[in-house]
């Protein structure tokens, strides 16, 4: 719909109303000198208001030709003034447009921003003077209120149009950097879980074998590197792509309920415990895989940190509108500082793989390390989404 649409109601709305004022003020001078004049004009002013409302709501159809027509049609109908009131009407007499020929200025200012405005008020405001001039009074004694409150209105309202669509594009652009930050975090999460670590086994395996395959393993470890430095780098700025551009999320389709219990029980082996409540805990499919993934890469940390024989327990518990899924190892613990260095060296298992899992689910990540073990605490929501 865009920031613009509320104004070019508001628009209509004045039109209309100033339509109606304009009317009033005939019948209260019983039509002035001449009442099938002043009509004739009210109705060119009502079939305008209608055409002009209509065209203005099309966004196609915006532009410098409509407002040009539409600051024609209304001084036309302020120059029909005396034709309609007589030679004779009195020094500071409403025009037969009333408040009408505003809407023309405000247009251009909703539009063109507060310059637009100003130079569609300065038409307007010579229009009206010139007619008061050409009628024979003083310009002197002629008020200019009106032509004050035209530029008011068109320069005012030319500023805040300008600001509303700068704001706009600003949530924009916010909207898509956030977008394509929250992709970027799960592309990170997916290669750490599959190509950096296939890169890391050839690396360490490599220089285990020897020979050749201590080449191969060179080369893996130099790829890994490059590929950890592009996972975690910034993303550069994306290009604007214009007002009319528009980033609009998939919606995903809504499914049945997962049973992370049955999800967890397939690392079960002779080394990995796992403990879950004897009923279904039923979680979205989307946090049940990202849950999974995530105890995934905890038991990948115990077995490249703690050995291929160290010991793991997966404990599920289900509290009041919360899931807490525990892992726990009896290695040696994390040694301090060792996460942020890791996560600063482009290693993302626990700050990507992990807590940025947990963290897109509205969760969050506690983890407690001592030298008899480590244990990490996922509690996320157990609402379905």
């Amino acid at each position: 719909m865009g920031i613009e649409s509320p104004f070019w109601r508001a628009i209509a709305v004045f039109r209309i109303a100033s339509l109606g004022y304009a009317a009033v003020l005939l019948l209260q001078a019983g039509g002035y000198a001449y009442p099938v004049t002043g009509w004739t004009v009210v109705g060119v002013m009502a079939v305008w208001t209608a055409a002009a409302t209509y065209a203005y709501s099309v966004a196609a159809w915006r532009g410098w030709p409509l407002l040009a027509l539409d600051l024609l049609v209304s001084t036309g109908c302020l120059l029909a003034t005396p034709f309609v009131q007589g030679p004779q009407a009195a020094v500071g007499t409403m025009p037969i447009t009333a408040t009408w020929v505003a809407a023309p200025v405000l247009a251009w200012g909703v539009y063109g921003g507060r310059r637009a405005g100003g130079v569609a008020a300065a038409v307007m405001s010579v229009a009206d003077l010139w007619l008061r001039g050409v009628r024979g009074f003083d310009l002197s004694a002629v008020p200019v209120n009106g032509a004050v409150l035209l530029f008011l209105a068109g320069i005012v309202i030319g500023h805040v149009a300008r600001l509303a669509k700068q704001a706009e594009a600003r949530m924009q652009r916010a909207v898509e950097i956030e977008a394509a930050g929250r992709e970027r975090e799960r592309l990170a999460r997916d290669i750490h879980d599959s190509v950096l670590q296939v890169l890391a086994l050839v690396q360490r395996r490599g220089a285990e074998i020897g020979g050749e395959a201590a080449e191969l393993g060179r080369l893996a470890g130099e790829q890994e590197a490059v590929l950890r430095e592009l996972v975690r780098s910034a993303p550069r700025p994306a290009r604007t792509l214009g007002p009319r551009r528009r980033f609009i999320p998939a919606r995903r389709p809504r499914a049945e309920s997962a049973d992370l219990c049955a999800s967890l029980r397939r690392y079960g082996s002779a080394q990995v415990t796992v403990a879950t409540p004897a009923d279904p805990v039923p979680l979205a499919p989307r946090t049940v895989e990202e849950l999974s993934a995530a105890v995934g890469n905890a038991l990948d940390n115990v077995r490249r940190h703690c050995g291929e024989h160290a010991r793991a327990w997966i404990l599920v518990e289900s509290e009041s509108g919360r899931v807490i899924v525990t892992v726990r190892d009896d290695g040696p613990g994390i040694p301090e500082g060792r996460l942020e260095e890791a996560a600063a060296g482009g290693r993302l298992g626990v700050s990507q793989s992990i807590r940025g899992r947990v963290a897109d689910l509205g969760g969050k990540v506690t983890i407690l390390s001592s030298p008899d073990g480590t244990e990490i605490e996922m509690s996320v929501p157990t609402a379905l989404s």
